[in-house]
């Protein structure tokens, strides 16, 4: 059984960490992907969505993928439509599951949409509700790292088979903060907490991901999931339910 001592926050990752991989591969991505045409349609021209089309549209101009070029290409000569002619780069990212903070932001409000009609519910696993609700009544301040949007992020927690559970949480971080590949993000997210590194317990199932965050200064904890894409937890514990950590010893 894992046990870290001096822990007094735990910053959780999202996908194969509290919430299953196929969720977000084979429900939300796909759902994202269909509604996007129709969605670019009626609200292009809203403020806010236009801000993340011209966003989209600068990095679709710089992208060196061949297949996002030819896309660009052909785009141009049917005739530039400001607020239609990105659908099928976005879609493109979507399919390759690019970071870009644009698109994640406007996959949000597609799944705000989807949650609030009912048609998106989130699955968690299992012992996740009640480790939560555990680890906050203990005291333990939770905090929330995805490459997904906050907006995303708090949709899917209040919107999980387990009900509303974003009050347990106190901090949400996403793209915005830094790459998650970065030690200088967890730097900062550590500030942003107002504690130290090392009180920080960091749970996700991206190896890459645990090592900036120890490289930081960092507790980790390698998430290792059935069905999760990877499952080597380098030199880090790893856990299949967090009915297994231990946080003896916290403040």
């Amino acid at each position: 059984m894992p046990s870290f001592s001096g822990i007094s926050h735990l910053l959780l990752d999202i996908e194969g960490t509290t919430c299953p991989v196929s969720f977000v591969a084979d429900v939300l991505f796909p759902y994202a992907s269909q509604q996007l045409p129709a969605y670019v349609e009626r609200h292009g021209s809203d403020p806010r969505v236009h801000v993340l089309l011209e966003d989209v549209q600068n990095a679709w101009r710089l992208d060196g993928d061949p297949i996002a070029q030819s896309l660009l290409q052909k785009a141009a000569h049917q005739g530039w439509q400001p607020y239609t002619a990105c659908t099928a780069y976005l879609q493109l990212m979507i399919t390759q599951d690019r970071k870009l903070t644009a698109l994640k932001d406007l996959q949000g409000l597609i799944w705000k949409g989807g949650y609030a009609a009912g048609e998106l519910v989130a699955p968690l696993y299992p012992d996740v509700p009640a480790a939560l609700q555990r680890w906050h009544h203990e005291g333990t301040v939770l905090g929330v790292y995805s490459s997904g949007s906050v907006e995303a992020q708090q949709l899917l927690y209040r919107h999980s088979i387990a009900g509303d559970l974003t009050p347990l949480f106190s901090h949400w971080f996403d793209t915005r903060i830094g790459p998650k590949h970065s030690a200088k993000s967890y730097e900062q997210i550590a500030q942003a907490m107002q504690t130290t590194p090392s009180s920080i317990l960091f749970v996700s199932d991206a190896l890459a991901e645990c090592e900036a965050a120890a490289a930081a200064g960092l507790q980790v904890l390698f998430s290792s999931r059935p069905g999760n894409p990877q499952q080597n937890p380098g030199p880090f514990a790893a856990l299949s339910t967090y009915d297994d950590i231990s946080l003896s010893g916290c403040p």
